[in-house]
């Protein structure tokens, strides 16, 4: 069986929540995941993963990150915690995680900087995670150009993961959001809209060695195609004159779609070989790589890496493009992997 690599799943060291009730943090707002036994057992998981000869993880930190969960003068240690728990996994089944995703504290982009180099430089993490949103606030502000620009610096990978709560709701006059859309249908917007941000903000002139992976195929960007095609060939013309500052950008006079072309995207998709195609169809094979968002599905934790496997073998593309998206472009931009 081929090798995959899973560059997007989530792992909860079960110390790391002790260490979250040690700093007098919130850590009942983990008890959730703590529960799912592939995300707290490593045992477990690691029987699971043997399902499947050559299959190899790449994890980050469960949300909420962490400066969600303890007090501001407790934020980079809890990252640092977290950090050095990835790190010894790693040390201890370097065959399963090669590498791991740096855990940062978001609160304080100064911080976030220091604890981004030491990981990677210290610790052999291939890059580190953001948010869609800093409790409410856009993640394109010159503060997190700062953690940009470190990670551009480090040639480091940059994960983003979306985040929005019930208690962000889409609709005037209410105070939570029904039906769990806030999950379901807005994380995929939270992942649009966070893209939109950054490659009109200039990411990709600014920090030309910084790849950034996107999350869930991408989210709503693949169902855009042709809004970014043609559309934005009037960028900028539903803008009245006097307001022109607000469509501003380092990209206004290029070909638009193709900044959002330089993002990569995920294959967890949760079993829709369809939003697969539709994101390869944007982003090219070349940009694709294999997740699987485990443990969060309603079977035994390893559904979601099924299907996924499931997915990429179905794709009406060549053996080694399938290849591709199974670990080769992984490779290819986890430089410290073999």
């Amino acid at each position: 069986m081929s090798r995959a690599i899973d560059i997007f799943n989530h792992y909860l060291p079960p110390e790391f929540y002790d260490k979250i009730t040690a700093l007098g943090g919130n850590a009942h707002m983990m008890n959730r995941a703590r529960k799912m036994r592939a995300m707290a057992d490593l045992d477990y998981r690691l029987k699971l993963m043997d399902t499947f000869e050559g299959y190899q993880q790449i994890p980050c930190i469960v949300s909420p990150n962490v400066e969600q969960l303890v007090a501001p003068e407790h934020t980079a240690a809890l990252a640092r915690f977290a950090n050095e728990a990835f790190y010894d996994l790693c040390q201890k089944h370097p065959d399963k995680f090669p590498s791991f995703v740096a855990v940062l504290p978001l609160d304080d982009m100064d911080k976030a900087c220091r604890e981004a180099e030491y990981a990677i430089n210290e610790l052999g993490a291939v890059g580190a995670q953001v948010f869609t949103n800093q409790n409410g606030r856009a993640i394109d502000g010159p503060d997190f150009y700062k953690l940009y620009d470190e990670l551009n610096k480090l040639d480091a990978v940059l994960w983003v993961h979306p985040q929005r709560t019930a208690r962000q709701p889409y609709y005037q006059g209410e105070t939570m959001e029904k039906y769990e859309l806030w999950w379901t249908m807005m994380w995929p917007i939270e992942t649009t809209m966070a893209a939109s941000r950054l490659v009109y903000s200039g990411i990709f002139e600014r920090c030309p060695s910084l790849r950034v992976v996107l999350h869930h195929a991408g989210g709503m960007l693949p169902l855009e195609e042709g809004r970014m095609e043609n559309g934005l060939k009037l960028y900028s013309t539903r803008t009245a004159p006097d307001m022109q500052e607000l469509v501003e950008s380092p990209i206004k006079d290029k070909v638009q779609i193709d900044e959002f072309r330089k993002f990569y995207a995920d294959c967890a998709t949760f079993g829709s070989k369809a939003a697969i195609e539709c994101a390869i169809n944007l982003f090219g094979v070349e940009h694709m790589v294999f997740a699987s968002d485990m443990p969060f599905d309603p079977e035994d934790g390893f559904g979601y890496v099924r299907r996924a496997y499931r997915d990429v073998d179905a794709l009406s593309i060549s053996e080694e493009e399938k290849d591709a998206i199974r670990y080769k472009n992984a490779l290819r931009i986890l430089k410290k992997i073999k």
